[in-house]
């Protein structure tokens, strides 16, 4: 058993033990902060005006016991996979199987829906660039390059995902300073009233929008050189930027923009309203650096689910192909490359968008119940919460009340797509046996 701070064992895999702290947190940190900020904020005032600063504090503090949740069960895993490896210890491979297959498929259509908001963002810039020729051109451009620079290479990508999550979060904290040193020329606004019409319960299973895809850093955990202590920071340190950032926007954007609630790009609107014309160029710019470091954390994190399903042998064994020398899943990262830039080019991801938050909280249901399973065959120095079952039964408790507040069409798209899953899974086995 290696002690606190040493190297993991490498286990099965072919990939390296190359990912430090700083490198998980960008991964979960990009996973949270993608588009969603770029236009949650007027819904949000729509649905809660005055109070919607506190609400997605409110939302945060939700999200933490969910957190605390896979913190513990991250640090009690050594292989890669995330919550599919997870539940795969407590409830077998199918189960497992299912929760990967869910998980690639959430992933795989956000990707696609991010591409093309980032090919909407980039049209300020390159006007035509979103529609005809140039639109398949520049979404082939956009994946092929995020593609490329994981293939090369772990570092490539961390260092690439480093500098758009510095292009993203400087601009942000700017615009934060400048608003609240501006706030004595502010003209207070007239608070929007609550939606008579809306639940809190709406409210808040929107703004949970804003703080999932941190499961996606889970992914390579077979790549982290200390993940019994480096997963946990990575989660909660990114659910506190996020918290804390996400409040401070929405109260500024409530500030300085009367009409928030009617605002199709609020954030691009509080740069303009802040600094002119030139705070609208820097928050596109800034959504474009947003977007493209979710994209680039999907990149890394996702293939890694089809990479160790394939070492399993629940994949065509070529799946599992790792570059001899950049020690990178090349196959798979080309396979979910093509399938994201599919979906993107042609638009059918917007169906299955619409249940990726059913997926989810039912992954975290399947998660925690499997957290007294992982836990037993955890390393000695893994990362343990205080306060027994009360923060598991609460997470749980948070899903649920999430859950229903879904729709019935979520809910028969999530049995579809389950069930294609197990066929899926079927498949695979029969073909293993040939």
């Amino acid at each position: 058993m290696n002690a606190p701070g040493t190297e993991a064992p490498e286990g099965s895999s072919r990939l390296s033990r190359s990912l430090g702290a700083f490198g998980l947190w960008l991964l979960v940190l990009n996973g949270m902060i993608g588009a969603g900020i770029f236009g949650i904020p007027a819904e949000a005032a729509r649905l809660a005006g005055s109070w919607s600063p506190a609400l997605f504090l409110l939302t945060a503090a939700l999200v933490a016991p969910v957190l605390l949740c896979f913190s513990q069960l991250a640090s009690a895993t050594r292989e890669s996979g995330g919550p599919a490896r997870y539940v795969h210890i407590a409830f077998g491979t199918q189960a497992g199987f299912q929760t990967g297959w869910a998980l690639y498929i959430a992933r795989l259509t956000a990707f696609a829906a991010n591409a093309n908001l980032l090919l909407a963002a980039l049209a300020y810039f390159w006007p035509g660039a979103a529609e005809g020729p140039a639109r398949t051109l520049a979404l082939t451009a956009i994946v092929g390059l995020i593609a490329v620079l994981n293939i090369v290479g772990v570092q490539w990508a961390m260092r690439s995902l480093a500098a758009l999550t510095f292009a993203k979060l400087l601009p942000l904290l700017v615009l934060v300073g400048w608003g609240v040193m501006s706030l004595p020329d502010a003209a207070l606004p007239a608070a929007p009233t609550i939606a008579s019409d809306v639940s809190v319960g709406a409210a808040l299973l929107l703004l949970v929008y804003a703080f999932v895809g941190f499961e996606s850093g889970l992914i390579p955990g077979g790549e982290a050189k200390r993940p019994t202590r480096d997963m946990p920071r990575a989660l909660l340190g990114s659910l506190l930027v996020c918290g804390m950032l996400y409040a401070a926007l929405q109260w500024l954007s409530l500030r300085f923009l009367p009409d928030l609630a009617t605002q199709s790009r609020p954030l691009v609107a509080l740069g303009d309203a802040l600094f002119g014309s030139w705070g609208t160029s820097l928050m596109l710019a800034t959504l474009v650096a947003s977007v493209g470091g979710n994209l680039m954390s999907s990149m890394f994190a996702v293939p890694r689910i089809t990479h160790a399903f394939a070492e399993q042998g629940l994949l065509p064994r070529p799946l599992a192909a790792v570059s001899a020398r950049f020690r990178t899943p090349w196959v798979s990262v080309l396979m979910y490359s093509a399938l994201g830039l599919a979906l993107a080019a042609s638009g059918s991801f917007v169906v299955l968008a619409a249940i990726s938050v059913v997926v989810r909280l039912l992954m975290y249901l399947a998660c925690i119940a499997a957290m007294p399973a992982v836990d037993r065959q955890g390393p000695a120095d893994r990362w343990k919460m205080r306060g027994g079952p009360i923060i598991p039964m609460l997470a749980v408790l948070i899903c649920l009340a999430l859950l229903s507040q879904v729709s019935l069409p979520a809910v028969i798209g999530t049995a579809l797509l389950l069930l294609a899953g197990t066929v899926l899974f079927g498949i695979a086995r029969v073909t293993n046996r040939t």
